[in-house]
């Protein structure tokens, strides 16, 4: 498949990339700045903006699935939706957060005592975005939640899939590596299971 992704620069974005690259399919890796981008078979690199519509639309023609891994603070929902569309793109993957999961029946992981306030803004962002896509009525969307901890670590390929709820182990501990995390972003662009909804991945 041929798969656009924008923030390729990032933590997250640089291991869904190489995920993909790993397994066969094409990327274009779209950032503001591309200083970091390593060249790979497989692999081409453009400069854009999801901020600006009218720029990336061109840059997203003819890909099966764009995937967004930026960062909410810095990215709004409606502009790239229409980007996506305008480019006849069917598919878009997003990075989401842990903060708009629930943590009990009508309470999300972001509205708890220890969730930590410098993360907020962009945890509230991303409910904002979130809150967009669920409005959405065209484009086949999907945003996958990773658990509390959200860190590079190891690529095991042993995880669980949930849904709208937080994932924990035994000991409360709700975690998911960014390798483990992005074999479970690809394996749902190879066999989509949640269209047009959220779920999570974590241990």
């Amino acid at each position: 498949m041929k798969i656009a992704l924008i923030g390729i620069t990032g933590r997250v974005g640089s291991r869904v990339a190489d995920e993909l690259l790993k397994r066969g399919h094409q990327v274009t890796g779209i950032a503001r700045n591309l200083g970091d981008v390593n060249p790979q078979p497989g692999l081409t690199i453009q400069q854009g903006d999801a901020t600006d519509p009218q720029g990336l639309t061109p840059l997203l023609k003819g890909h099966d699935a764009v995937v967004s891994a930026s960062r909410f603070v810095s990215v709004d929902a409606k502009p790239l939706l229409a980007a996506v569309k305008d480019a006849g793109v069917p598919r878009l993957l997003v990075v989401g957060g842990a903060g708009s999961l629930h943590v009990a029946p009508g309470k999300m992981l972001i509205d708890t005592p220890e969730f930590p306030d410098a993360y907020k803004p962009e945890a509230r962002a991303g409910v904002v975005f979130l809150d967009a896509l669920r409005q959405e009525k065209v484009l086949n969307w999907t945003f996958l939640s990773p658990s509390a901890l959200f860190e590079p670590g190891e690529r095991t390929g042993v995880f669980r899939i949930g849904d709208d709820s937080l994932l924990a182990d035994d000991d409360g501990k709700s975690w998911i590596s960014m390798e483990d995390y992005a074999i479970a972003l690809v394996d749902e662009i190879e066999t989509p299971k949640h269209s047009r909804r959220r779920f999570t991945v974590g241990y």
